[in-house]
């Protein structure tokens, strides 16, 4: 990858991105409440199960999907990719979540310089409803249209998913800045060799019950900071 390549791609996964990504904990908020998290001990345990048994799984591929159909120009894996991942989402809260920052990545994406015509055409889709521009799908194929490799598209998605199991707990736990990169620092080997494992997968596949069951009670909580 050359270096206006990875820029054009870094900013898409920093933290400064408006993708609105700091207002979802993915389930996460409703596990405090719960009693399932209450330290940085469980937070590790509780991100290293799902990347294990849930993104690794199913949004990895998807962003690998999205990624392909950039490099390939075939486009209905993109589309077909979106569609599934939207029906493995049990969770309403982290369906738009995952639409709603996925549409900004496309947006902030289409507004480059010279964005490829696989990407516009997927905006096109995506903004006129007929794609869902689910975050994963989103990313890769903006990723693999910026010249990243699959791998480094996977962990690049893996790796911002991280991040914000990090802020959040900021708000949530009694965590501090040291000890947030400690955990992204543990959770370095698990990213690469998640995005290895998934370098020729295309079959989406998920199993995160207790993450999608926090996932979905969270609109129930009596009191919350973050959308999902």
């Amino acid at each position: 990858m050359n270096t206006l390549s990875l820029l054009h791609g870094l900013r898409f996964i920093d933290s400064f991105f408006p993708s609105g990504g700091y207002a979802f904990s993915s389930g996460f908020e409703a596990a405090v409440q719960g009693g399932q998290i209450r330290n940085a001990e469980d937070l590790s345990y509780y991100v290293e199960d799902l990347f294990r048994g849930g993104l690794g799984r199913c949004e990895a591929v998807a962003v690998g999907l999205g990624h392909d159909a950039a490099v390939s120009g075939a486009l209905q894996l993109a589309f077909d990719a979106d569609q599934e991942l939207d029906a493995i989402k049990l969770s309403r809260d982290a369906r738009m979540a995952s639409r709603q920052m996925g549409r900004q990545i496309l947006r902030g994406a289409n507004e480059q310089a010279e964005p490829s015509s696989m990407l516009r055409h997927f905006v096109t889709e995506v903004e006129g409803n007929r794609s869902p521009g689910h975050l994963a799908v989103s990313l890769g194929i903006t990723l693999g249209s910026f010249g990243w490799s699959r791998q480094e598209s996977v962990a690049a998605f893996l790796y911002h998913t991280a991040v914000g199991f990090v802020s959040a707990s900021y708000k949530l736990l009694p965590i501090g800045q040291r000890e947030g990169q400690r955990l992204l620092v543990s959770w370095t080997p698990l990213i690469d060799d998640v995005s290895r494992r998934t370098e020729h997968e295309k079959i989406l596949t998920s199993w995160s019950p207790i993450q999608d069951i926090y996932s979905m009670r969270h609109s129930q909580l009596a009191t919350r900071l973050f959308r999902s």
